[in-house]
């Protein structure tokens, strides 16, 4: 496949469609993205090796121009001399040389025009190589969310599932047979000397209250 065939298939290609219909899309951008960057080396380098061209054509047309150029005054000074045979050479040469420029002409134009394709097709590609390295950014990060998603979404699953209820269940049960085992400790206890000495304290304090209460109410 040419190099221009590849680059126009390339160009022409829908990303989208294609990544829709991918079973990797990311896989299959990365690959995108590496032959276009192969391609755009290719273009590149064959735009250089036209630009040379045409920069060696142009100093060989130069050069042609200006032999024309130096038969034609050898053969004004051929005819100012009377020597008409060696103008007719000189003149002769200088045809040859003008029909050499002029086809030199012809190829810089023809080199002109594979310069300006090769500049075109590498505007497109470097255009279509932008958008599909941002899909490729855009895809990385949606890979890594649907991988996190799925991480959350199976440890959720796992925590409603109905054997994962039941222990927490399980687990409440115990703590609560826990507490009342820790209530019961202490029932049915008879006060000793010491509770009820300190609970008379309390009484004292509520009987003072009252006297206070009945004396405001007097």
């Amino acid at each position: 496949m040419g190099i221009f065939t590849r680059t126009r298939d390339i160009v022409s290609a829908n990303i989208n469609s294609m990544l829709d219909n991918a079973e990797d899309p990311h896989k299959l951008v990365s690959m995108m993205c590496r032959e276009m960057e192969d391609t755009l080396i290719e273009l590149k380098a064959s735009c250089a090796g036209a630009m040379a061209a045409k920069r060696r054509m142009q100093r060989e047309r130069d050069e042609c121009d200006s032999r024309a150029h130096t038969w034609g005054g050898r053969a004004r000074r051929a005819v100012d001399r009377g020597r008409d045979d060696l103008a007719r050479r000189a003149l002769t040469e200088k045809r040859a040389l003008q029909d050499r420029t002029d086809a030199i002409d012809g190829e810089i134009q023809r080199c002109e025009e594979v310069v300006a394709q090769y500049r075109s097709d590498i505007q497109k590609l470097e255009e279509k190589l932008g958008t599909a390295k941002e899909r490729r950014a855009v895809l990385v990060q949606r890979h890594i969310q649907a991988r996190n998603r799925i991480r959350t979404e199976t440890e959720i699953r796992k925590f409603d599932s109905s054997e994962v209820v039941a222990k927490f269940d399980a687990y409440e049960d115990r703590i609560e047979r826990m507490e009342t085992d820790a209530d019961l400790i202490n029932y049915g206890r008879k006060p000793t000397l010491e509770d009820e000495i300190d609970g008379l304290g309390g009484d004292d304090e509520i009987e003072r209250e009252l006297r206070e209460l009945k004396r405001e109410a007097v």
